[in-house]
């Protein structure tokens, strides 16, 4: 059978994630099939868009695509190159707060985190009056405007930030390979065919291990219910610091997250399932970004992570997982951050927070505010997976 390399695949990920070391209820393991799911669906569209000589920018991640710890404020794209071709990016840019673009030498696989080549944002860009802009990728050498592509390059990747979902709007991005702009790709084959499902066969339980043991690397070796310094995001990313810890909490205790306003334009934060993936970010509020989040009087914000609903604007909704990840992010820095800009950490009890946040008062929301907040998140995700 032309697709039995890809079945066996889903059978041995399928082993993967019943094996996996953190699961402790059936609830954990459900979520994991749910993961299973969305990974196969990720694998079979990237095998897909494999094109190097006609190539088209496909969404990397999204609320059904779920890897790496995404962050549910950001749109993720990227296309694959041949490092002997050259390129042409064209788009016009949105009004979100963040477009950086990044080529990398490989995937990401259990052992290793690709290289990062070469990683900017838009504001290397000619950007013209009416937003529209153009930058070519290929062998030549670097010049304004031309961005030099190595030999071990393969994937050039794009990352759009929304701090703002209501307001902020994404732009328009294509790639084109400039030899073969107006030429039409060769007609499928079976050959073909059956390479694409052994390359999703092999991306899946790539995926699924690589970001199962991620976590190991980054995170839990911290100690629980701790966060890290504001550091250099790993990966090479041109212009990100990032927080990051995991929890462990139960359903009587809360965390309190204070962290100064940045003056970086995007700062974020966002829990993660032991999944390594973003929890609900559509139904629930498990992610704020600085224009989502209330900030007190004294120039800090305050977050409260817990599982009982404390009445509160800045409530980080646990979803029932115990276990998790932290991570805060800022983005397109003009400066290094330090300990002074990165959070302080409190566990404390629910019930004690009227007495621990200094401005609990003003924070205070009825349920009905809270629904209309929820309803906001749901109206801006539909709005930008449109767009």
């Amino acid at each position: 059978m032309l697709t039995q390399p890809f079945a066996d695949a889903i059978a041995a990920a399928e082993q993967i994630i019943t094996e996996a070391p953190h699961i402790r209820t059936e609830q954990d393991l459900v979520e994991g099939f749910d993961y299973l799911a969305g990974s196969i669906r990720a694998c079979l569209q990237m095998a897909w868009a494999y094109e190097r000589d006609f190539p088209f920018f496909v969404q990397s991640t999204g609320p059904y695509t779920k890897m790496g710890l995404d962050n549910p404020d950001t749109l993720y794209f990227h296309a694959y190159l041949r490092p002997d071709a050259e390129y042409l990016v064209t788009g016009q840019r949105g009004s979100t707060r963040d477009l950086s673009f990044q080529v990398l030498n490989g995937n990401y696989s259990p052992v290793d985190v690709p290289d990062s080549l070469t990683a900017f944002d838009d504001r290397e860009l000619a950007i013209a009056e009416d937003g529209t802009f153009e930058i070519r990728f290929g062998p030549g050498p670097a010049a304004p405007g031309y961005v030099h592509v190595s030999e071990d390059s393969s994937m050039l990747v794009v990352r759009e930030v929304h701090s703002d979902w209501a307001t902020e709007r994404a732009g328009t991005l294509r790639i084109q390979r400039v030899d073969r702009i107006g030429d039409a790709p060769p007609a499928l084959t079976r050959d073909l065919l059956t390479t694409r499902y052994g390359v999703a066969g092999k991306m899946l339980l790539s995926r699924l291990k690589t970001f199962l043991a991620f976590p190991e690397w980054f995170y839990l070796k911290l100690p629980v219910n701790t966060m890290t310094e504001p550091r250099s995001t790993p990966g090479g990313l041109a212009t990100q610091f990032s927080s990051v810890g995991h929890y462990e909490l139960d359903d009587d205790q809360a965390m309190i997250l204070t962290v100064p306003k940045s003056d970086a334009p995007y700062q974020g934060f966002q829990l993660g399932s032991m999944w390594y993936v973003s929890l609900d970010y559509l139904n629930h509020q498990t992610s704020l970004t600085a224009d989502q989040a209330r900030l007190d009087p004294d120039g800090n914000f305050r977050l409260v992570v817990s599982e009982r609903d404390p009445g509160l604007a800045n409530w980080i909704e646990r979803t029932g997982h115990e276990r998790g990840y932290l991570q805060f992010r800022w983005q397109r820095l003009s400066r290094e951050l330090t300990p002074a800009d990165g959070p302080k950490v409190e566990i404390v009890s629910v019930d004690e927070l009227a007495e621990r946040l200094p401005y609990y008062e003003q924070a205070r929301v009825t349920p009905e505010q809270w629904r209309e907040r929820i309803a906001a998140r749901q109206v801006a995700v539909a709005e930008r997976m449109l767009g």
